[in-house]
């Protein structure tokens, strides 16, 4: 990534360092850039950001997949320390850790971040480190949300997920056991991800290409996309539930039958973690403090590897090729 900034720079007046997209491309259209510090609204906060989650989001948003306005400052998801507080905000202090959800208008690959108050999970008292923290409000988040509020999970319920190594699956794994389901099964790409896969949670991970071999399932979360969408819907039991929440693969979109759902009784739904915290902001704050809690008592884990925020780039490119497992977090700011 070039950059126009020192990497150690520190917050120098009202300018602040943040990886900018500046025109939609490949990885190396990333740019480190100096840009004014932003100043919370009412109902908002700034956050001086201490680490910053790196999520296949970004990616679509540099590729312009998303339309956002260029020049853009990419990250969903961040963690840190109060900074200010907007008018109105009156249960958040100046200084307080926290981890937040900038996912609304992003932000997070900078040194100061401006988000909703009520997307934000303070960190009094927990036993987590900010690294961490910055890992749940995408991921974690999304997990509860897609079991709980989306397929709406009853305990003893069968749940398959592809790409069960990533950032999300391996949050949904472990969600689907805290919120009571029976078995779970996970899908990956390659023989390399099975063992990994296997710490989060699963009772049993497949290739993808065997998801016909797999059984049926009252829940399947499908991020990948492509013919691993068909095969989710093949694969639900009557009143069984598909949610579609991703194209990592790329492939075009595939047509679904509504005839076929009315003759088979399955339901598929969509989710979106960028609208759904737009729309509702409270219910993704309440479900990112549930995440938040239950990390902090090692009933949800997250596998980290850490960047320096010059290094996004990488971030980016390790992203799209598909060959991580857990979760990438950009530092921003050291102790």
């Amino acid at each position: 990534m070039n950059s126009n900034s020192n990497s150690n720079s520190a917050r120098t007046g009202s300018q602040m360092k943040a990886v900018t997209i500046p025109e939609f491309g490949e990885a190396d259209v990333l740019r480190v850039a100096q840009l004014p510090v932003p100043e919370p609204g009412p109902g908002q906060v700034a956050i001086d950001v201490a680490h910053a989650g790196a999520n296949f989001a970004e990616v679509l948003y540099r590729r312009g997949v998303v339309d956002v306005p260029l020049p853009f400052v990419p990250g969903i998801e961040v963690s840190g320390h109060i900074r200010a507080l907007g008018e109105g905000v009156t249960d958040l202090r100046v200084g307080q850790p926290v981890a937040a959800l900038t996912i609304v208008d992003g932000g997070g690959y900078a040194e100061v971040a401006v988000t909703s108050a009520d997307l934000v999970a303070p960190l009094d008292g927990l036993d987590i480190d900010l690294g961490v923290a910055a890992a749940l409000p995408s991921n974690s988040t999304t997990a509860f949300l897609v079991l709980d509020r989306v397929a709406r999970i009853e305990p003893g319920d069968r749940v398959l997920v592809h790409a069960a190594a990533g950032g999300v699956g391996s949050q949904l794994g472990q969600a689907a056991r805290l919120l009571g389901a029976g078995r779970v099964v996970g899908t990956v790409g390659s023989e390399a991800k099975i063992e990994a896969a296997k710490a989060f949670g699963y009772d049993e991970v497949i290739l993808r290409d065997r998801t016909a071999e797999a059984g049926e399932f009252d829940i399947v979360v499908d991020m990948v996309g492509g013919p691993s969408r068909t095969a989710s819907l093949d694969r639900l039991a009557p009143m069984g539930r598909l949610v579609v929440m991703g194209n990592a693969s790329g492939a075009e979109d595939i047509g679904l039958s509504a005839n076929h759902l009315w003759f088979t009784n399955k339901t598929v739904s969509g989710f979106n973690l960028a609208a759904f915290s737009a729309a509702f902001p409270q219910d993704a704050g309440q479900a990112l403090r549930r995440a938040v809690h239950a990390a902090a008592q090692g009933t949800l884990r997250v596998q980290t590897e850490t960047l320096p925020l010059d290094h996004a780039t990488e971030a980016h490119r390790r992203i799209e090729s598909g060959r991580t497992t857990g979760k990438l977090v950009l530092t921003v700011a050291t102790p």
